[in-house]
């Protein structure tokens, strides 16, 4: 990768940072290009190539955003590529940091919707990054509960330094004349403490209780929108609520059970834009609200929910065919939840892992995954503290993930019985699933040598799916057409075929 000729002095500034972190021209070209390979560049600097950069010269694309971020890493403050006197450049990779604090965390969030809101089409276009997703998990795998949050004091709390009756004044308090109940002074030398500001306070609006309950049903609002007609209908609005009403309250002023609380419902619904922008085709941006949203439940504090936007990361990495990820993915959200996590938490964890091996064609881990997900599904009891995000997962989507994993291992009939069941169980409103385990079934049948059942049932699918705005939707008939091509000649297919044509479906 070549750089700009430039007539630029000396990059002064550069060589005093190298001299802070003792990096040799060679060590620092070595981590920008390992930097680089976490997120998907294939970058081949030496140490000529830093040599070129302290005599002036400016590295191209994303490289100065990229030799910031190791000198942030490694110095331990945040630094951008004009503290190191080079142009800056708006990373590709950007909403895919994993931010070193919950300060740092609302900057790169806020940052993505304004983008996501301003400016939709370039957006979609940025591409997922498989390599991406390695620094994120780990780094959540490893870390711990931020010790603070809140940016301000708790609800009732004495004003920091004030004191009750016969109390002196604390540490860092100011001392102001005292007025009588008329308005006068008792003496130029009568203090009382009044509070000195605190150090997280927050100068914006007051956060409570009723604001959270408001993110929470905005929430449930667009996770129904979205299960009965697709990502694309109201993922805008979403994500301008965010903009326009969760960034006030992140930037606003909250204790700690409160922050925590508040990070909680931000978390869930920047996994919500994640996932309506995955159902549109936008990977490289859902990707990045994943990530996003998973440092966000670090914050909060909330274990288990971090695993489920782990989880969800996992989907979408099979659902573009990276099964191994995807399998990592799961064990990673398994091994930092571990055994404490509710019975159905755990059985849509180990279904996730089954997809993973399923797409690999690895039949005994599958198999495995799948058995540890029913026994675990098995274990849940009326009365159970289940999150409000996994009550989703019940005996109708585990027969959901049992034939998705036939289906991928070849194992048609076991594939036909559990979309079968899993159609019979589902409730509708749950439309866009249906159309998931319809063309399942329907690729089943195929695959069992049943071409009229299988373009029936794919035919319908079409249908609902054409009503809702999910390009996963269409792609699931896509796909089935696809298979269809061996049988291109049979009566049923043409007309399968015929259909598409009426509906604007694209199945060629």
């Amino acid at each position: 990768m070549s750089d700009r000729s430039s007539q630029r002095p000396p990059n002064r500034q550069l060589a005093a940072l190298i001299a802070e972190a003792g990096f040799s021209n060679a060590g620092l070209a070595r981590r920008v290009d390992q930097l680089g390979i976490e997120h998907g560049l294939d970058l081949r600097y030496d140490k000529t190539s830093v040599t070129r950069w302290l005599r002036g010269q400016q590295p191209r694309g994303t490289t100065p955003a990229l030799i910031a971020e190791v000198f942030t890493r490694r110095l331990g403050r945040r630094l951008s590529a004009h503290d190191l006197g080079l142009d800056a450049v708006a990373p590709v990779y950007a909403g895919l940091e994993y931010a070193s604090s919950p300060e740092e965390a609302v900057e790169i969030i806020s940052g993505l919707w304004r983008k996501d809101t301003g400016n939709q089409a370039d957006l979609r276009k940025i591409a997922f990054t498989p390599a991406g997703l390695v620094v994120p998990s780990r780094d959540w795998l490893i870390g711990r509960a931020d010790d603070r949050v809140g940016r301000g004091p708790e609800p009732g709390a004495a004003p920091a330094g004030a004191g009750g009756p016969g109390h002196g004044a604390g540490p860092g308090s100011a001392r102001l004349p005292a007025q009588r109940a008329g308005g006068g002074l008792r003496g130029a030398h009568a203090p009382v403490a009044v509070a000195a500001p605190a150090v997280f306070g927050g100068t914006g609006q007051r956060v409570g209780m009723g604001d959270i309950a408001a993110l929470r049903s905005v929430g449930e609002l667009f996770r129904t929108l979205d299960n009965a007609y697709g990502g694309g209908h109201a993922r805008q609005a979403l994500v301008r609520y965010l903009e326009h009403e969760a960034e006030p309250m992140l930037r606003g002023s909250y204790g700690e059970t409160m922050g925590r609380r508040l990070f909680a419902a931000v978390a869930d619904l920047t996994r919500l834009a994640g996932w309506t922008s995955y159902d549109i085709g936008a990977h490289g941006l859902a990707q990045r609200y994943f990530v996003q949203a998973l440092r966000l439940a670090q914050a909060a504090g909330d274990r288990v929910y971090g695993g489920y936007v782990l989880v969800t990361m996992s989907r979408q990495a099979v659902y573009l065919g990276h099964g191994r990820e995807a399998v990592q993915l799961a064990r990673v959200a398994q091994q930092g939840v571990g055994s404490g996590a509710p019975p159905v938490v755990q059985a849509l964890f180990h279904a996730a892992e089954a997809r993973g091996h399923g797409l690999l064609g690895e039949v005994r881990a599958c198999t495995a995954a799948l058995v540890r997900a029913e026994r675990a599904l098995e274990a849940v009891r009326n009365g159970d503290d289940v999150p409000s995000w996994a009550r989703f997962f019940d005996e109708a989507q585990l027969a959901d993930e049992f034939g998705h994993c036939h289906r991928d291992l070849g194992q048609y009939r076991a594939a036909s019985q559990h979309a079968e069941r899993s159609l019979h169980l589902r409730g509708h409103a749950y439309a866009r699933s249906r159309v998931f385990c319809r063309t399942v079934l329907a690729t089943a049948r195929l695959g069992l040598g049943e071409v009229d059942a299988a373009c029936a049932l794919g035919a319908e699918a079409m249908q609902a799916a054409v009503e809702m705005r999910s390009v996963r939707a269409v792609e699931y008939v896509r796909d089935f057409s696809r298979r269809l091509d061996t049988h291109r000649d049979a009566a049923p297919v043409r007309a399968f075929h015929d259909r598409a044509t009426a509906l604007g479906v694209p199945v060629g």
